[in-house]
């Protein structure tokens, strides 16, 4: 009886491995079709796998997306179902279905996100690499809208490209829209800077970008609107911090008041689901409050899914899952119950793996219903036939390797790195430099030959370098000296040879800042100075200079050089961010005058001592005056800054003039429509009516404001100008922000020319005020609508008929 019982074992575990090998193969020819025909729904590929297409509706292109997704998920089990939950879909070869990465990445141009296994965007011998535009907070220094949306849209057709050769995906996980609260941030080399709304207004340029297939931007039907390839906007919320003083993204539980969530960490992912249609948000690895962000359904299911109405899917940070259950042992769960919780709240996937391992045992064990399931698989499948991932994109499955790295996207980079260089200083014109006078030039600093540095980002592989050294060499001879091997610059000694390559040079361009290794993912700053001996080589380089100096900072947050603004001797400073692959040229161009700076600082440059007043930790962004902690941003900071945010200069002299602003706004309220309070500061005088809640207002064109502003070049250079408009609230309106960007555009001007710039703004948007209770408030009184750095501004009073 033993030995039947041994035979019958072994017989069964020959047939299941029989089974298994069989699977893997049907497995392998199921993504070998798909590699071929690069969509799902092709005929060859089912008659490959030994199917008849028309068997399956989900491949009916007669039906909407609706049927379509919904047989297709009918036809699955409850495991393989739970197995496509994860960044790494694994696929159902019975049914025809593939496996797919969702996991890609375009923050600055298509990226390498790590191991090849995950087919996601990587590159190899077939395409080596992509064009590598300036990091984020770079060309948010140009604030162009019409570039961040073009870029958006070289970077999608890379991506496009990059699908159809089999090395990406179609679902990328871009862009990073956390606002700047902090300047020892490791990530705000990726992010568009400190002011929420142009962060919000970055993403919906750059995803309108990367998303949008002209002709089709507006249909009716948003959630069968077809898709280029699919944005991400990340990663929410209040994240911004990484490890600083033994404190951690994983352990990190921000506090925050409703008042700041509303007003700046929500802003940006509420403009870029709304007005830019992103199709997926990336929740982060924090808590707030207590809960963590990926389980908490007040945030995913009640707001992004509700409230802002989303069109495709939530993703989670990689491994947050598992993060939540072993690092912050939230309620103590079992991985099932964290996976119920999250699919609860809202989480349609798992960058990780423990929707795939636990989500069918949650189901079985009664913890969450399989419904809740199918109604993930909904949103990601939905997702994935608007990008064609069935049935194709005729538009796009032409594009291929001449599409990417080429001489226009090239030239783009360089524009965009031109854009965001910032003059933050120019005595007597020291710049631009003249050529014919200047037949030598020392190019001294760690950056001074700049690879990685210039690129900014581990992950971006591009067609191509300009470094520093090489830019120059356009223009005149070169003497090349480092200084220091790296900006750690630990070695003193080796500023002596940079100082005797400035002694013969008729000028010296010092390159310095930071790199990788100080300011990165997981990487928080310590302090805001220059790392290393850098400040006494950039000071015993300028003392014993030749001719004159010009600083370069290559950063992604600020740095306090006040020295060097403060040193007669170096006469120009320029900050380049980390301007990407033609960096390198675009830098050349401007000491040289090919092209005049216009770029400004997207965020405040503090002095070192900011630093010391509080910890990364504290999450208000007004003062905490019982602590001593000063105000974040510049919206509540009133402190002395090294420069103010939006500050830049230009080789030229740019006057304003307005033009018949609107100084009214009468809003004529119905009996439905009540007053609200506001705390007003001390002697100040209450109005009847001192404020009414927007989300009762019916805004329209009479809540309208319409002014324009002439922008003169008098100077000698034509040149491109940001006119900035900010709002400053009534003066009587306690812990309002101090200013804060409501409108901007950037206009080129010609030498000696005008040009009109009209703005139309929303009173009840760009007026608002978001009070301690969470209320967002129009308030009546005095508002300033400023332009420019005080240059003009004219009152609206607000009056409130009942």
């Amino acid at each position: 009886m033993a030995r039947v019982s041994v035979f019958i074992s072994l017989l069964l575990l020959s047939l299941f491995a029989i089974t298994t090998l069989a699977k893997d193969d049907m497995n392998t020819i199921n993504d070998a079709s798909f590699n071929q025909t690069r969509h799902v729904c092709h005929p060859s590929r089912f008659e490959q796998l030994g199917l008849n297409m028309k068997d399956f509706a989900f491949c009916d292109s007669s039906l909407s997306f609706s049927v379509r997704v919904k047989d297709l998920v009918d036809r699955m089990t409850l495991l393989e179902k739970a197995q496509q939950l994860g960044d790494n879909a694994y696929g159902v070869a019975r049914i025809g279905l593939p496996s797919y990465e969702w996991w890609s990445e375009a923050l600055h141009g298509v990226s390498f996100i790590g191991n090849n296994d995950r087919k996601g965007s990587y590159f190899d011998e077939v395409v080596p690499g992509a064009t590598s535009f300036p990091m984020v907070i770079t060309t948010a220094a140009t604030f162009n809208q019409s570039l961040w949306k073009t870029i958006g849209q070289v970077v999608s057709t890379e991506a496009r490209a990059m699908h159809n050769l089999g090395n990406a995906g179609l679902t990328f996980w871009s862009p990073n829209i956390n606002v700047v609260r902090d300047p020892r941030w490791g990530r705000i080399l990726e992010t568009p800077g400190e002011d929420p709304f142009v962060v919000g207004t970055y993403s919906v340029n750059f995803v309108r970008g990367l998303q949008d297939i002209e002709g089709t931007e507006n249909v009716t039907d948003l959630s069968s609107r077809p898709l280029k390839v699919a944005a991400c906007c990340k990663h929410y919320a209040a994240y911004d911090l990484d490890p600083w003083q033994g404190i951690d993204r994983l352990h990190f539980d921000a506090r925050v008041t409703e008042q700041d969530m509303m007003e700046t960490f929500l802003k940006p992912f509420e403009m870029c689901v709304k007005e830019g249609d992103a199709s997926s948000v990336m929740c982060s690895f924090n808590r707030i409050n207590g809960i963590p962000t990926c389980t908490d359904t007040k945030l995913l299911k009640d707001t992004v899914r509700g409230d802002w109405n989303l069109h495709g899917y939530i993703v989670s940070d990689c491994d947050s899952i598992e993060v939540i259950l072993d690092d912050q042992k939230w309620l103590n769960d079992e991985p099932e119950d964290a996976v119920s919780q999250a699919l609860k709240a809202g989480l349609d996937l798992d960058c990780g793996n423990y929707y795939t391992k636990f989500a069918a045992n949650a189901v079985e064990s009664g913890k969450v219903r399989e419904s809740e399931i199918d109604k993930a698989l909904k949103y990601l499948y939905t997702t994935l036939m608007r990008l064609g991932f069935f049935d194709g994109s005729p538009k796009f499955d032409s594009l291929g390797h001449d599409d990417i790295c080429s001489e226009d996207h090239i030239e783009l980079a360089a524009q965009a790195a031109r854009q965001g260089i910032v003059l933050l200083k120019n005595d007597n014109n020291t710049l631009p430099l003249d050529s014919a006078n200047v037949k030598t030039l020392a190019v001294v600093g760690p950056h001074a030959n700049a690879t990685k540095a210039m690129i900014g980002n581990y992950e971006g592989v591009p067609c191509k370098y300009t470094t520093p050294i090489a830019g120059f060499t356009g223009y005149t001879r070169v003497y090349h000296e480092m200084g220091c091997a790296n900006v750690h610059c630990k070695n003193e000694s080796l500023i002596f040879p940079a100082v005797r390559a400035a002694k013969k040079a008729d000028a010296t361009v010092v390159v310095v800042g930071l790199d990788l290794s100080v300011e990165a993912e997981d990487r928080d700053r310590v302090d805001l100075l220059l790392p290393g001996y850098q400040t006494q080589l950039v000071s015993q380089v300028a003392a014993d200079s030749k001719g004159p100096v010009i600083l370069v900072v290559m950063s992604g947050g600020g740095v306090d050089i006040s020295f060097a603004k403060k040193n007669p001797k170096i006469q120009a400073i320029l900050w380049a961010g980390y301007p990407g692959e033609e960096g390198g040229r675009a830098i050349a161009d401007i000491v040289f005058g090919n092209y005049n700076p216009g770029g400004k600082l997207p965020l405040t440059w503090h002095e070192a001592s900011y630093t010391d007043a509080l910890p990364m930790t504290s999450m208000p962004l007004r003062a905490v005056e019982t602590l001593g902690y000063p105000g974040r941003t510049y919206k509540f900071f009133n402190g002395a800054t090294v420069y103010p945010f939006g500050y830049g200069l230009s080789y030229t002299v740019f006057n304003y003039h307005l033009t018949a602003p609107q100084r009214k706004l009468n809003v004529k309220l119905n009996k439905f429509q009540h007053c609200r309070d506001v705390n007003y500061t001390a002697g100040s005088h209450f109005s009847p009516c001192p404020a009414v809640l927007i989300d009762d207002l019916d805004c329209n064109e009479a809540h309208k404001v319409e002014f324009e502003v002439e922008v003169e070049n008098a100077g000698e250079r034509d040149g491109s100008e940001v006119v900035m408009v900010y709002w400053i609230p009534p003066p009587q309106v306690a812990a309002a922000p101090q200013k804060q960007v409501i409108a901007f555009e950037k206009v080129f001007v010609a030498e000696g020319k005008k040009e009109k710039v009209k703005f139309v703004v929303d009173g009840c948007k760009s007026l608002g005020f978001v009070d301690y209770k969470g209320y967002n408030l129009l308030t009546s009184g005095a508002h300033t609508v400023m332009v420019g750095d005080g240059k003009l501004s004219f009152i609206v009073n607000v009056e409130f008929q009942t």
